[in-house]
């Protein structure tokens, strides 16, 4: 777990291309790109393929989507976590999760999270700690989340996007991963409360 101040960037910088290979494995095998094309460009994200060499010497298409990476922020106040509740109209469901959102250019994790928060639910970090950043659906996506750990939390106002429709609530601590697995359960609330609770905050 890496502690940094919301405001200083320097702790948890979001991987890019190139260093998020950087301790990746040995390859048993050569993958050359014969090609790469991307079909489809929105704001939101891209998406195309990658025309991949195998070991067999055979090419195949590899489709994938590319989104900016991400954050989710498991707010600890006394002894609830705080949530938000929010429909989803890509899966056609009322959600019950973690504060999340896309992480802006120039920003950490930390940075990225204490905004989302502030934005989102009106709390305002002391501190923020990043617990872990990965690859998500790596069958399909090109995509990065972190989670991140906020307490110290004080009440400044929300500030919404025009597409965030959302009421806050408190879970307690000891319900939290019960709730988290509740339907419609979702990966990145699941994954912030194991996590948080496998560093022992929650």
């Amino acid at each position: 777990m890496t502690d940094s101040d919301p405001n200083d960037g320097t702790e948890d910088p979001v991987p890019t291309d190139d260093s998020a290979g950087e301790t990746a494995r040995e390859l048993d095998h050569e993958w050359p790109v014969v090609d790469s094309v991307t079909e489809y460009e929105t704001g939101w994200f891209d998406a195309g393929y990658d025309r991949v060499t195998q070991p067999d010497g055979s090419e195949k298409d590899y489709y994938w989507a590319e989104l900016p990476a991400a954050v989710v922020v498991v707010a600890r106040t006394d002894d609830s976590i705080v949530m938000v509740d929010q429909y989803r109209p890509v899966i056609r469901e009322q959600c019950l999760e973690l504060p999340a959102g896309l992480v802006e250019d120039g920003e950490s994790y930390s940075e990225a999270g204490a905004r989302e928060l502030r934005e989102e639910t009106g709390f305002d970090p002391a501190g923020v700690s990043l617990l872990e950043d990965f690859w998500c659906t790596t069958g399909a996506l090109r995509h990065r989340r972190g989670i991140v750990f906020a307490e110290g939390l004080e009440p400044v106002g929300r500030d919404l996007d025009s597409n965030e429709f959302l009421t806050v609530t408190t879970v307690p601590i000891e319900d939290a991963l019960d709730v988290a697995r509740r339907e419609p359960a979702n990966d990145a609330t699941i994954e912030g409360v194991l996590l948080a609770r496998a560093e022992g905050l929650l």
